[in-house]
């Protein structure tokens, strides 16, 4: 996709939890948190998603004030916004989430096109010993990489 662009990415995510499948979906947001985010200020660490009656919600996602001495008082940077989703992907996740064991997580805030988006993901949490297979693996490809570069 040509006009992609990442504008945030939850690393540590990828470390702490197992993806199982991933989604696309939108996001309410207002005009300076579109410019905040775009300026790349986004931080999506700690955050997570949850499914109510309503629809789904993005919480815990920080997005600074685009001009912090030009923003109303009552501005809250970690506020509940509203991700959207068709039908399909909103039961489809609401079943898997209460399976139990199962959190949904952000990835990444992209440009698609003039759009902001957001990739979330149905995951489970990894175990410590999951983890410390996870750096195993990271540093034997790093060995295969070095003895094949000399």
């Amino acid at each position: 996709m040509c006009g992609m662009k990442y504008l945030a990415e939850n690393r540590k995510a990828f470390f702490d939890y197992e993806i199982l499948a991933t989604y696309e979906a939108g996001l309410v947001l207002t005009g300076q948190e579109v410019k905040s985010i775009k300026s790349g200020k986004a931080n999506l660490a700690g955050s997570f998603a949850i499914i109510r009656p309503a629809g789904a919600f993005l919480l815990n996602a920080q997005i600074p004030p685009y001009q912090p001495k030009n923003t109303s008082s009552d501005y809250d940077p970690t506020r509940t916004r509203q991700l959207l989703l068709n039908k399909k992907e909103l039961s489809e996740l609401t079943g898997k989430a209460n399976e139990g064991g199962l959190t949904i997580i952000p990835l990444s805030l992209y440009n698609k096109g003039r759009r902001i988006k957001i990739s979330i993901g149905l995951a489970r949490h990894k175990q410590k010993h999951d983890k410390r297979e996870t750096i195993r693996k990271r540093e034997t490809q790093r060995e295969i990489r070095r003895t094949l570069k000399s």
